[in-house]
């Protein structure tokens, strides 16, 4: 990864992996993909080789991000999803046009159109969204416990009651601060 950028969050589910490109939402956000260059960088180590993106087309991409994330925290809220989320989700999903194949090693890959890979890169990752709000997938979505994150993920641990978005950065910190107290010396 080129220097002078915060690492990627990469999970094992798509659309929240994406939404996860903006972090600490409640505290200090920190943005992991502030120029289109970094929205490629992320697409090709989710397995969606983009060869360029442009100004225009990294806003396409944070409003489905934020999109996804709005629909995802009221799901996981119990909430109804916002319109405005719901109609950018499937926009986007609409106008990509992928076609998943299948690889020698028996895997699956996202083939994307020449002139509209990163519209098609966003079509995937809408329709995985889709996939996942719409439990279609065996899981539930949560937030991260931390005060300052919030994040969306989904929880597809055996008792999903997973608490955190991501254990070596939100749930480590947790961890961390709570030995902390436990061990601290009063004067």
């Amino acid at each position: 990864m080129p220097a002078g950028f915060p690492d990627f969050r990469l999970g094992s589910v798509l659309a929240t992996s994406f939404t996860a490109t903006l972090t600490e939402r409640r505290g200090d956000a920190l943005e992991r993909i502030p120029v289109p260059q970094r929205l490629v960088d992320w697409l090709v180590v989710s397995g969606l080789d983009v060869g360029s993106c442009t100004d225009a087309q990294l806003a396409l991409a944070r409003e489905l991000r934020e999109s996804i994330h709005a629909a995802a925290t009221a799901a996981a809220t119990g909430e109804a999803l916002p319109a405005a989320a719901v109609r950018v989700i499937n926009d986007r999903s609409a106008q990509g046009r992928a076609a998943a194949v299948l690889t020698p090693e028996g895997k699956r890959r996202w083939r994307l159109g020449p002139d509209s890979a990163l519209e098609d890169a966003l079509g995937v990752i809408a329709a995985d969204a889709i996939d996942i709000l719409s439990g279609e997938r065996d899981g539930k979505l949560a937030l991260c416990a931390s005060p300052t994150c919030q994040a969306a993920f989904f929880d597809t641990s055996q008792s999903r009651t997973r608490r955190w978005c991501d254990m070596g950065t939100c749930g480590n910190r947790h961890k961390k601060a709570r030995f902390q107290r436990k061990n601290a010396v009063s004067p």
